[in-house]
């Protein structure tokens, strides 16, 4: 069995998926891919049904009835993960903000590094943000901020996209109880994680703002982060 899967939730992401795709699958050691696509209107499945015809065993789509969020999307990945067997399991975006090359970092990070989760960073030495405003970034930097401070979580960027987990995390995480979808989900899985007294890493990476593509962020998300973190401080045990 293949040991590493890329997850890759989309949404309207026709002007991207077939490169990101390709590049994933150029990398040595090789990764298998999972899409999870919400019904995007603009044929985003179907574009990830021709890559699948010429990369027969490597390319999964899992087809999703509507827009049920980024949360649930990477919870039914990580069940189907499990089920087929994957040792490492990783998150990425769809459209270029993550740098392919950089989930052999996320993956030597975890497999000898010592890590049970590594998670690519802008926050620590070396990481960084290209072609955003500098508010964007200030919103960003204190989103984290807040959620290390609130959470005492010892994790600069918790608000990362771009992650991979060992497989037993996974297994021993409670996913059925995950309770954000959006922007909160990432602050969620990294807390639970630290919670339960598994080793995180941070890997500095350099995330670029995408070029094709409508962003998913908007208020809403953000204000479910703020509030989301006072209710993990209470909820989540630690270990």
């Amino acid at each position: 069995m293949h040991s590493r899967l890329v997850i890759i939730p989309t949404y309207n992401e026709k002007e991207n998926i077939r490169d990101i795709l390709a590049h994933v699958l150029r990398l040595e050691p090789s990764f298998h891919v999972l899409v999870v696509d919400d019904n995007s209107p603009d044929g985003t499945a179907e574009l990830v049904r021709t890559v699948q015809a010429q990369h027969e065993g490597r390319v999964h789509l899992m087809e999703r009835k509507g827009k049920l969020g980024l949360g649930t999307a990477y919870i039914a990945g990580f069940k189907w993960a499990i089920a087929h067997g994957y040792d490492f399991v990783f998150e990425m975006d769809a459209d270029f903000s993550h740098d392919p090359s950089d989930l052999l970092r996320l993956y030597d990070t975890c497999a000898n590094g010592g890590a049970d989760m590594s998670v690519g960073s802008r926050y620590v030495r070396g990481g960084q943000v290209k072609d955003w405003s500098w508010h964007r970034i200030l919103l960003s930097f204190s989103a984290s901020l807040y959620a290390r401070t609130v959470l005492w979580l010892g994790v600069r960027d918790t608000t990362a996209g771009f992650v991979c987990y060992q497989r037993h995390v996974l297994e021993a995480l409670p996913l059925d109880e995950v309770q954000f979808i959006g922007y909160a989900f990432q602050i969620e899985m990294k807390y639970r994680v630290h919670a339960a007294g598994f080793k995180i890493k941070e890997v500095p990476i350099t995330f670029v703002d995408r070029v094709k593509g409508k962003s998913k962020m908007n208020s809403g998300i953000f204000k479910e982060a703020f509030l989301g973190v006072l209710q993990m401080r209470t909820r989540i045990a630690r270990r």
